[in-house]
């Protein structure tokens, strides 16, 4: 069995490196900063913090869970900017706002552009703490879902041009004949083919294999139907 087909075997939470996850803050000021780490740290989290947007977007991507606790009033570039090329680029990075001059229009903004709290301060300890096991939650299921694509994509480079072809046309719901209509080939040709799909995708049924391909998006650009 190859490395791939051995890790789509796993549960999508055994595909995540077993690391602490980190919890960074960025806020302009130091008090904030400090009183944020201590806590973080109290709950056995690794914590950093930044003092601008500029300093934390300079910082290399971890493998593990993590999330932002974010200001939104910053020296640079303003928290909520911030959101957006965090949206773009670490979308395994949940973020938690956190302001002393919040407004409903801003709330809404950050809330609809993905953020999972926006707490205003003084906020409780509680408060915040929730929202980080909740942000961490969700960071550790995104990077499962991308571990678990990236190994169906490794399986999937390893069909042949035409059961690549194959593959969606099946997913689809098209009857081997109707397949081997639309490829110009024969019926059994296309068993064979979907043989070695199931084989080589590591799917223990036909609704795996759609499930499978409903992930990696694949999709048929043009498609005739035939009856049956």
């Amino acid at each position: 069995m190859n490395s791939a087909s051995a890790v789509l075997r796993e549960p999508r939470s055994s595909l995540v490196p077993r690391v602490t996850p980190v919890v960074f803050v960025v806020d302009d000021d130091v008090s904030v900063r400090e009183s944020l780490e201590a806590m973080i740290r109290c709950n056995d989290w690794k914590a950093e913090t930044f003092a601008s947007a500029h300093e934390f977007l300079a910082r290399p991507r971890v493998p593990g869970p993590s999330c932002l606790i974010l200001d939104v009033s910053l020296p640079d570039l303003n928290g909520l900017d911030l959101q957006t090329r965090v949206a773009a680029d670490r979308t395994d990075m949940p973020i938690i706002f956190i302001t002393g001059h919040g407004d409903i229009l801003m709330t809404v903004r950050a809330m609809k552009a993905g953020a999972v709290e926006f707490l205003t301060k003084p906020f409780t300890d509680d408060a915040l703490l929730g929202a980080i096991r909740n942000a961490l939650e969700r960071s550790q299921s995104a990077l499962g879902h991308e571990a678990e694509v990236r190994s169906l994509r490794d399986c999937y480079g390893s069909l042949t041009p035409r059961e690549q072809e194959l593959l969606p046309l099946l997913a689809s719901g098209l009857l081997n004949k109707q397949a081997a209509g639309v490829l110009g080939i024969t019926e059994y040709t296309v068993q064979v083919h979907r043989g070695h799909i199931m084989r080589k995708m590591q799917a223990d049924s036909f609704a795996t294999l759609v499930r499978q391909a409903s992930k990696l998006q694949l999709e048929t650009s043009s498609m005739t139907t035939f009856d049956a």
